[in-house]
C-alpha cells in the first residue's frame, strides 16, 4: 500500500467499535490515507472457507467492494452491519481514502498488536466497552493491553455511559 498513512481501527461491529470508527473518520482520517479495519474472530475449528487458509497470518487485505458483499464476507465468517458499511463507504467517497479490512483469528489483545506490526499501522483507534473495575480485573481489558503493548500510537474511544 503506497502513499498516505495506514490508520487502523479495531472493529467488531459493536456500538463501541462503531463509535471508534466514527471518531477516527471525523478526527484522524485525511485525504489519501488508508483506513484499515482490523477485526479479530475467536479461534475455532473451521472446516472450510478462507479462514482456514489465513488462520495463522490473518487474511489478505479485503477491499471495500468485497466488504459490502455478504457472500464474500460469509466465507470469512464476518458479518459487517449496514451502519458500519454505510459509514466506511461514505468516508471512502468523501475523504478519497482507500478502505480495506484485515481479519485475524485468535486472542484479540495479541492479534491487534500483531496487526500493528505486520501491516504496519501508523496508529490504531480502538473502542472501550467500559467494563467496571471487577469485570476488567477478571476478564482483562483488550484496549488496556493494546495501549501498553502496541508499537504505534493507540487512541481509545470510550462508549459514553448513559
Amino acid at each position: 500500500m503506497e502513499g498516505g498513512r495506514l490508520v487502523g481501527v479495531a472493529v467488531d461491529f459493536s456500538a463501541c467499535s462503531k463509535k471508534a470508527l466514527k471518531w477516527a473518520i471525523d478526527n484522524i482520517i485525511r485525504k489519501g490515507d488508508h483506513l484499515i479495519l482490523v477485526t479479530v474472530q475467536p479461534e475455532g475449528h473451521y472446516e472450510e472457507g478462507e479462514m482456514q487458509l489465513w488462520e495463522t497470518t490473518g487474511s489478505p487485505f479485503i477491499p471495500l467492494d468485497e466488504l459490502c458483499d455478504a457472500h464474500t464476507m460469509k466465507k470469512y465468517g464476518v458479518s459487517p452491519d449496514p451502519e458500519t458499511l454505510q459509514m466506511i463507504t461514505l468516508a471512502a467517497r468523501q475523504e478519497e481514502i482507500l478502505v480495506v479490512m484485515k481479519i485475524f483469528w485468535g486472542d484479540a489483545r495479541e492479534k491487534l498488536c500483531e496487526a500493528v506490526e505486520k501491516t504496519p499501522l501508523s496508529c490504531l483507534v480502538i473502542g472501550n466497552r467500559g467494563l467496571g473495575k471487577i469485570k476488567r480485573a477478571i476478564m482483562g481489558s483488550v484496549s488496556n493491553f493494546v495501549v501498553n503493548n502496541a508499537t504505534c500510537p493507540v487512541t481509545v474511544v470510550k462508549l459514553a455511559e448513559g
